[in-house]
């Protein structure tokens, strides 16, 4: 296998077609390695900064990693000891991450300086476990939702929620690419909202086929076209977020209480990859509703998984963090025949 810097899988010419053709994936190496394994635990929580390479990690062991993707290191460890971590995400700049707790007693969010291991700011207000967090690409805003029923808006640059939306489950958020829009989904639907009119409530609310188990995740496509929702029951459902229209539903084996579904879509949209509740990691055409790849496990978790940014590689995180890139090589082939 050969190696690939990352300006080489953003700027390969994209052809999801032959990517998924030569789709005997390798693990990109770092170090030498196939993967970096976890020292106790399991990556709980991941994000890619947009413009930068770096990848940061929120672990079992309640650690926060930072890494260099383009540079294949780990650039800093930092310890949440007295918190713990459970989901963490990049703000705009890219050694600052806002990240909730996972201690059972306090859960504030935290906005926290990498680069010296400072807090910046607390955000309280929730008082349960916080089970879904989205940043806005666009502005300093944000959305949490708790298992307290209730949905925060908020503002990095102030200590006190901007906006309260209560809701009746366990909600999942997310905002669009462009800031304009975010969703909620509980109970077998998503409302959608206007970001600077939230106060007058959904201006549409889309069915997701009466699956009506807890929401887990919530996302748009790059292009904002599309919407995925996963479910605890193991459901993967797509929808055209224009419309509310339900293109597909993809079955996996159902998660636990305690455990995330993760799925996400191709960077063009063609495609979704989501985790099971076996540890296994499929993939699905949405044109044609088939399953075109997956890869089997040992693990009886879902693993997180994140596209990069602009990339052909994908990252997933379970008791060890592995990269995932075609062979260019066999791709280039592939297209030259086409």
């Amino acid at each position: 296998m050969n190696s690939y810097s990352i300006d080489q899988l953003r700027h390969y010419n994209w052809n999801m077609l032959g990517f998924l053709y030569v789709f005997s994936i390798a693990k990109l190496k770092l170090k030498g390695k196939w993967v970096i394994p976890f020292e106790s635990g399991r990556i709980s929580s991941m994000d890619f900064h947009r413009t930068s390479s770096y990848l940061v990690t929120a672990g079992d062991d309640e650690s926060i990693r930072l890494y260099d993707v383009a540079n294949a290191t780990c650039l800093k460890t930092i310890n949440s000891k007295k918190y713990g971590v459970d989901l963490v995400s990049f703000t705009s700049h890219p050694t600052t991450v806002i990240y909730s707790s996972k201690n059972g007693w306090d859960e504030s969010l935290r906005l926290l300086s990498l680069h010296d291991n400072k807090y910046l700011r607390y955000f309280r207000g929730h008082h349960d476990r916080v089970v879904s967090l989205s940043l806005c690409a666009r502005t300093e805003h944000f959305i949490s939702g708790s298992l307290d029923r209730t949905v925060l808006l908020w503002d990095q640059r102030a200590d006190k929620c901007q906006g309260l939306l209560r809701v009746q489950g366990r909600p999942a958020t997310a905002y669009d690419d462009q800031g304009l829009v975010f969703a909620v989904a509980f109970g077998g639907s998503i409302r959608m909202f206007d970001s600077r009119n939230y106060e007058k409530g959904p201006f549409e609310i889309y069915s997701v086929g009466g699956d009506v188990s807890d929401a887990n995740v919530v996302k748009f496509s790059n292009d904002g076209r599309l919407m995925l929702l996963t479910t605890k029951d193991g459901r993967v459902h797509v929808l055209d977020s224009f419309r509310g229209t339900l293109l597909g539903t993809y079955n996996v084996k159902p998660v636990s209480s305690n455990s995330t579904l993760e799925a996400s879509f191709s960077p063009e949209g063609m495609f979704v990859i989501s985790g099971s509740g076996d540890g296994s990691i499929y993939v699905w055409s949405i044109r044609s509703g088939k399953e075109v790849a997956s890869w089997l496990s040992t693990e009886n978790e879902p693993p997180v998984i994140k596209w990069a940014p602009g990339s052909l590689m994908f990252v997933t995180g379970s008791s060890e963090l592995s990269f995932w890139i075609p062979d260019l090589s066999k791709l280039a082939a592939y297209v030259g025949r086409k």
